[in-house]
């Protein structure tokens, strides 16, 4: 693609165009949305497709939301019919988002040293979910995270892997989550402070946080990616739990018994097709966290 020269703006997106981007941009999320929304009104909870909207504070409302990122122009007939997302600026041919705020521009600038040096660290695949069972490892029943979902070997069996394999578990926001008798049997003792030098391209919980992200930079950063990294996290979440100590069967979530050898090489596969697809929207999204600190 040819640069523009600083000087000249960039053509403003027809109005047909950018409307018929965001009817589709909601078309897609609402099959996200909306079984959340109606186990709610329900009073369920589903461990799987509920987490993204439980332990992200994201609202399924606003992932419905649709905006064409920092720096693009809209055209609009009338500027009330604009995206609801900030106050839109006038620009040439259009309207374009305000610059974010200080507060914003500062995450993006965290998030884009956060992504760069993931990037550029080696991806580890010999975890296998072990964070899931770490979580459960000697803990009263009551306590358990998810009690209604039985645990596929009792609550002996489960500390029993816990001790038998090697726990190297590098994302601290999985890490705060063992329990007290977990804790000293993982390899490393992560913290809020040494995450940007732990963080690694194969570690699920990381892949899944580029949600996170994407949406902490939203409107700066386009539906599209936010949609993108959700979508990702989404299977990542499957998979996250099928490799965990619960049985989830009667979701329709098979077990990858990671309590195997069988079991552990088809987790690490599995790990390494989800690292790629990381890989490739952490670049997009370093791009958009780069373009938020300079809009």
């Amino acid at each position: 693609m040819t640069e523009l020269p600083p000087d000249v703006p960039p053509a403003a997106v027809p109005e047909p165009e950018w409307r018929l981007r965001a009817a589709a941009h909601a078309e897609r999320v609402d099959p996200w949305v909306e079984p959340v929304l109606e186990r709610r009104r329900r009073g369920e909870a589903h461990p799987v497709e509920d987490f993204l909207f439980t332990y992200y504070s994201q609202r399924p409302a606003r992932l419905r939301r649709w905006s064409p990122g920092a720096g693009v122009v809209l055209a609009a007939a009338d500027p009330a019919a604009l995206p609801d997302v900030a106050e839109w600026q006038a620009a040439p041919g259009g309207y374009r988002l305000p610059a974010p705020p200080q507060a914003v521009a500062r995450t993006a600038g965290w998030v884009a040293g956060l992504l760069e040096r993931t990037a550029g660290r080696p991806a580890q695949f010999g975890c296998f979910g072990l964070h899931e069972w770490a979580m459960v490892h000697r803990q009263p029943a009551e306590q358990v995270r998810h009690a209604q979902w039985p645990l596929r070997l009792g609550a002996e069996g489960t500390s029993d892997v816990v001790e038998a394999l090697p726990i190297r578990c590098s994302h601290f926001d999985a890490f705060r989550f063992f329990t007290p008798a977990a804790r000293p049997l993982n390899q490393l003792q992560p913290t809020r402070q040494t995450q940007p030098d732990l963080e690694q391209g194969g570690c699920l919980h990381a892949n899944m946080d580029l949600y996170k992200w994407a949406y902490k930079l939203f409107p700066w950063v386009p539906a599209e990616l936010v949609a993108d990294c959700f979508e990702l996290a989404r299977r990542v979440r499957e998979l996250d739990m099928r490799a965990s100590p619960y049985d989830l069967s009667g979701l329709g979530h098979e077990p990858v018994p990671i309590e195997t050898p069988a079991g552990r090489a088809d987790y690490a596969a599995r790990q390494r097709g989800f690292a790629a697809e990381a890989a490739a929207l952490r670049a997009r999204l370093l791009s958009a966290a780069e373009r938020v600190t300079g809009a």
